[in-house]
């Protein structure tokens, strides 16, 4: 390759207008950029944890359990504009850039920007593809779980990088993004919490048998009655299929991780076991990997068929209202009280059927809350998609706004 050319190749692919005319980035280790900060210590300080999605945050609120030693005094100091990241998890870009003085766990390296150096932008650019491919690169181990990348080869690393003025225009675009998405995750946050908070006074409470809150057309009506699911729905056991899955099957396997995630796990089949079509309700009987409610489940509301697969129901509505049965049998805590007390909870399909519901006296009242309650889950998708999108143009703008992987490693 000739020097123009790989000049040229570090040249990212999108640049703000003032530094088009610049010169290309330069390479350049990272120890002219960073010096490791080895203070240890400090009871006043907090103690902070490394999060993906948040960053460092206090330990307290990290939902984590503190297992950190009472004798901090082997703790990693950081401060404002340092660079923490995991020591043994570089190569998967575990690294964050501190907004306040703290303690880090000694299983961290912390770095101090050098003059001229926007911590900010290479936090940034610490996440990106061409930078963990070094990170990775330079980590030492055998396997994966014993990496590790100390500061004296993360010193050796070379990445191409920029002026200080244009890297602090990059900082601040992606600071500007960042911003828009923590406001629409604020605003999905409070919509699905709205919707919980209206799910759990459109049912009655345990021991009720009318709901706090009732639409108007039905606040003179009779109150909700109790009755056994077998009563208002049809009951199947799903079959084993992992045999006979295929590449073009004509039915979508359900089984309890494609409930558990909403359809994001699909695989295929042709076998006619045990099949539902729209109308019908898909509820997992035994505990999901995640250890989420035993009685989570999926509506069929669309044309494509669906193949059953074990430790999944099938539930065909007789005389309930469809969508009203999703959302009654998806807030249930009762169907939660069977255990057969030795590896998971599961449910028979007595546990299921013999189980009391209170419902509604009239198919108009069960779809009025069905209605009100899908039109929420259509705001929380369009807002849970919007929140997709800005994601995703972030990490396209990422790409382009850091020079590729290939002129990293050149």
């Amino acid at each position: 390759m000739r020097k123009n050319d790989k000049q040229q190749a570090l040249v990212p692919l999108l640049r703000f207008p003032e530094f088009r005319d610049d010169a290309p980035w330069q390479k350049k280790r990272l120890k002219q950029l960073f010096d490791e900060r080895t203070d240890k210590g400090g009871e006043e300080l907090p103690l902070l944890s490394l999060t993906d999605a948040e960053g460092l945050i206090h330990q307290k609120d990290s939902g984590r359990k503190d297992n950190s030693n009472a004798d901090k005094s082997r703790y990693a100091r950081v401060c404002p504009g340092d660079i923490a990241y995991n020591t043994m998890r570089m190569w998967e870009g575990r690294s964050a850039l501190a907004c306040e003085a703290g303690l880090v766990s000694p299983a961290y390296t912390v770095c101090i920007p050098k003059d001229n150096v926007d911590s900010q932008f290479f936090a940034y650019y610490f996440k990106t593809a061409q930078a963990i491919a070094q990170f990775r690169r330079f980590s030492q181990g055998l396997v994966k779980d014993t990496l590790s990348l100390k500061f004296d080869r993360f010193a050796k690393i070379q990445l191409p990088t920029t002026s200080p003025a244009e890297q602090q225009k990059i900082a601040d675009c992606l600071d500007s993004l960042d911003d828009m998405i923590a406001a629409e995750g604020r605003k999905l946050a409070a919509l699905r919490d709205h919707k919980k908070g209206l799910t759990q006074q459109l049912f009655p409470r345990e021991g009720e048998t009318r709901p706090r809150l009732r639409f108007p057309e039905f606040r003179d009506s009779e109150d909700w009655e109790e009755k056994p699911l077998k009563s208002f729905a049809n009951y199947q056991n799903g079959k084993a299929y992992e045999k006979d899955i295929c590449e073009d099957g004509r039915f979508v396997v359900v089984n309890s991780r494609f409930v558990s995630t909403d359809g994001a796990v699909r695989k295929f089949t042709n076998a006619e076991y045990c099949t539902a079509c729209r109308g019908d309700v898909l509820m997992v009987l035994s505990d999901l990997p995640n250890g989420r409610a035993l009685a989570k489940c999926f509506l069929v509301d669309e044309d494509y068929h669906y193949a059953v697969n074990q430790r999944v129901a099938r539930l065909t509505p007789k005389s309930i209202e469809a969508s009203f049965m999703h959302y009654l049998l998806n807030r249930n805590r009762r169907l939660l009280a069977f255990d057969d007390g030795i590896t998971q909870t599961h449910l028979s399909k007595g546990n299921v059927t013999d189980c009391l519901f209170n419902l509604p006296r009239t198919l108009d009242e069960q779809r009025r809350i069905a209605d009100c309650l899908s039109s929420l889950d259509a705001l929380v998708a369009a807002r849970a998609e919007k929140l997709d999108t800005l994601r995703a143009h972030k990490r396209g703008l990422m790409q382009q706004l850091f020079p590729s992987p290939e002129s990293a490693e050149a």
